[in-house]
């Protein structure tokens, strides 16, 4: 093979696999597949509730770790970006974010 073919060659192998990554992460978000144990949601959501009123907050967390298939962002201060789920639930009354 000549150079340019092996570079388009190399470029459709890299653009499949990004796109892979990409499928499984929407999977992932969208709620497919197995229920999340309630131990993977309980140290998740603890360490999402270390520095608020932990009654309310776990409750909550839990909730949307479940919704969420396990997605919880990593800390008390973490982006809620890093789990679009868990950022895009909000309250049916007020319409404000549900999840903590």
């Amino acid at each position: 093979m000549s150079a340019p073919r092996v570079t388009i060659a190399l470029l459709a192998i890299i653009f499949l696999l990004v796109a892979a990554s990409f499928q499984d992460l929407t999977v992932a978000a969208d709620g497919g597949g197995e229920p999340v144990p309630d131990s993977v949601c309980d140290a998740k959501c603890q360490k999402r509730c270390s520095l608020k009123v932990a009654g309310r907050c776990m409750g909550l967390c839990k909730m949307c770790c479940h919704d969420c298939k396990g997605c919880v962002p990593s800390g008390p201060y973490a982006s809620k970006d890093e789990c679009p789920c868990y950022r895009d639930k909000l309250s049916p009354k007020t319409l404000r974010p549900k999840c903590p």
